[in-house]
């Protein structure tokens, strides 16, 4: 009787780290194209966020002949903001929470919660800070015409040109990415990512 030996072939130290290697370059190489995709998608939930903020101004305005500005609020332009006043009355009279800036109580904007409310990113704060936060973790900035003139101050004051003023009444962005406002110049440095309302 003629007895077979069946020999099991194993993969060898080698083999396995040969392997192992690959699988780090490919994840290597696919990790930035994932975050390209992931901060495209933020940049677009900021652009729609921004639109909605406008959009609800615009409406806001419609309804009361006014914009949602504190008491006394006078000059060329009221901003909130991360660099600013908080917009927590902004958004309190635009969700309809304030019923001495918003008598009717409507619901000019209906933002969802922010998952986190420790650190918020993308979506209302806590009701205590009460400010929209875009998909990095800063308040949106809002600014609106004080002086009922249609016009506000472009805050990119490097790519103004001749034109230093907007023909709006309201207009909002996010610092984006980076964080920072940078040196007013929205075409180069950490401003580049900025995300606006207008144009």
């Amino acid at each position: 009787m003629r007895r077979y030996h069946q020999r099991i072939r194993a993969f060898t130290l080698i083999e396995l780290l040969v392997v192992i290697s690959i699988v780090a370059v490919l994840m290597g190489l696919a990790f930035p194209a994932f975050q390209g995709v992931q901060n495209a998608a933020k940049k677009t939930q900021a652009k729609n966020d921004l639109v909605q903020i406008v959009t609800a101004v615009t409406a806001f305005y419609t309804e009361y002949g006014k914009y949602p500005l504190p008491v006394g609020a006078a000059g060329d332009q009221y901003t909130y903001g991360p660099n600013a006043n908080s917009s927590k009355a902004l958004f309190d009279s635009l969700r309809g929470l304030d019923p001495v800036a918003n008598p009717r109580q409507i619901e000019f904007i209906k933002p969802p919660d922010a998952k986190d409310s420790i650190n918020p990113r993308g979506g209302m704060g806590p009701p205590a800070n009460g400010q929209f936060y875009d998909p990095w973790g800063e308040p949106y900035s809002i600014s609106l015409d004080a002086d009922y003139d249609n016009q506000v101050a472009n805050p990119y004051s490097a790519n103004a040109g001749a034109v230093p003023k907007l023909r709006a009444g309201a207009i909002a962005w996010s610092l984006g990415k980076s964080r920072d406002g940078g040196n007013g110049d929205k075409n180069s440095g950490p401003a580049k990512d900025d995300v606006i309302s207008w144009q």
